[in-house]
């Protein structure tokens, strides 16, 4: 995204699923999104040990190598960073404060929040977030699946 005069980066916070983080990398090396953080307990595509982790390779192909990501463990001091660098901080979440994503105007430097696949991001972070987009659900299911809902709202803007 940097060739458009912009930086944006996602924030993946307490994501259980390492195919869903996976398919996360390989949807933001496709619309171009510049770094990764990956917050709480979210897996990163390297252990603890050095290794490669193969459920997260096998969902990415490959893109963990393309995309730049770091591991952090305080979402609330990754907020508080962004802010004082004047990035726009959006959750992609369901709440009564919420507006419709494609109302959504970027700034030059944006950062977007997906949460756990259960219980999403939490309330003390939606607190702190410029904005809170939403994906209006028309069928009997609540939500998408994270990385599905991230893609969407990705693919509205790049």
């Amino acid at each position: 995204m940097s060739s458009r005069n912009s930086f944006n980066v996602v924030i993946l916070h307490n994501i259980r699923s390492a195919e869903n983080v996976g398919a996360m990398f390989r949807t933001c090396d496709a619309a171009g999104v510049d770094k990764i953080y990956l917050a709480g307990y979210t897996p990163a595509p390297i252990d603890r040990f050095g290794r490669k982790r193969k459920d997260i390779a096998k969902s990415a192909l490959g893109a963990e190598g393309f995309v730049e990501w770091e591991s952090k463990k305080s979402l609330p001091a990754l907020i508080s960073k962004f802010k004082n660098e004047n990035f726009q901080v959006i959750a992609i979440e369901q709440d009564k404060k919420s507006i419709d994503y494609r109302k959504v105007k970027l700034q030059k430097r944006n950062a977007f929040i997906v949460g756990a696949e259960v219980t999403g991001v939490p309330k003390n972070i939606l607190k702190t977030c410029d904005i809170i987009a939403e994906i209006s659900i028309h069928g009997q299911k609540e939500s998408l699946n994270v990385s599905v809902a991230l893609g969407v709202v990705l693919f509205r803007y790049f």
